[in-house]
């Protein structure tokens, strides 16, 4: 069984940059991707970025070139930094595991991005 648990969130003002950082407790076996998602109220879960076991990445349109996915070699803490952030990027955060068939999920962290 694997936790876990997103930090890094808060309120920032528009430009201003966060990094999310999602910390994983338990056997971290058969990865083959992790990801960051993101809802906002009244909007259905929408990745945001992946990455691969063999670190390739992959973003929203709405993101690249300006937030970053990235983990260590023991693929543990990922981390998603957030530059030039705007209004539209304020949502709950979740990370996600993928671990052999199963997708395991934190509890979501807060991003708000004022005007």
């Amino acid at each position: 069984q694997v936790q876990l648990v997103e930090s890094g969130g808060g309120l920032v003002q528009a430009g201003g940059s966060l990094r999310l950082s999602c910390a994983a407790s338990g056997v971290i076996f058969k990865l083959s991707a992790m990801a960051w998602y993101r809802q906002a109220p009244g909007e259905q879960r929408k990745l945001v970025a992946w990455i691969g076991s063999t670190n390739t990445t992959v973003y929203a349109d709405s993101v690249k070139g300006r937030f970053t996915i990235s983990s260590t070699n023991a693929k543990n803490p990922l981390y998603l930094q957030m530059n030039s952030l705007k209004p539209e990027d304020t949502a709950d955060y979740y990370c996600q595991y993928r671990l052999g068939d199963r997708n395991y999920w934190g509890q979501g962290t807060q991003v708000t991005v004022s005007s």
